[in-house]
């Protein structure tokens, strides 16, 4: 039972590949046509390479001949690439109170814009004091004002919702 397991994560290659016939790619592309396991594993020694199974949905099953070594290092390298290219949307947060002063609010909105052009998710936080919670629909409309000063790059992910001595508005950048 664990023999079987350990098997079916190891790749089908050479002995490995149990199929009665199977249809052979050369190195260079050309079909050699379909013939037994033996044989290809036969062909393949002699050109000192290996016999992959490459498609074992076929009918019968398709196997090429090459350097498994270099393909698996050629795959290893194209999902690092892949992986390199891609951005992850981080979540970048600005906070503020509801009685900021309108420079340091274009302050936030600009730090906000800046981080929506590098295409991070923008959450605009603003903090209650004291009896300061009274004044909920100020904040409420602080943040509104937010979303329609960054329409243009962002859209309103999360309209501003209370959540204990906060309230936030989660924004994330037009595509």
């Amino acid at each position: 039972m664990i023999e079987k397991r350990r098997n079916r994560d190891l790749p089908q290659i050479n002995e490995r590949i149990r199929f009665p016939k199977i249809r052979v790619i050369d190195v260079d592309g050309a079909q050699v046509g379909v013939v037994t396991p033996q044989d290809a594993l036969r062909l393949a020694e002699e050109r000192e390479l290996d016999l992959v199974l490459v498609s074992d949905k076929a009918d019968p099953p398709v196997c090429r001949i090459m350097d498994y070594g270099k393909y698996k290092f050629e795959l290893e390298k194209k999902a690092r690439e892949a992986k390199k290219k891609q951005h992850t949307a981080d979540v970048k947060e600005v906070k503020m109170r509801y009685k900021i002063e309108e420079h340091d609010y274009q302050v936030r909105v600009n730090q906000a814009e800046r981080f929506l052009k590098s295409g991070d998710k923008v959450k605009a936080t603003i903090t209650f004091r004291g009896r300061e919670i009274q004044h909920s629909d100020l904040a409420e409309e602080l943040l509104k004002r937010m979303a329609t000063d960054l329409q243009e790059l962002a859209e309103v992910q999360q309209a501003p919702k209370k959540e204990g001595r906060n309230m936030m508005m989660l924004l994330s950048p037009k595509k």
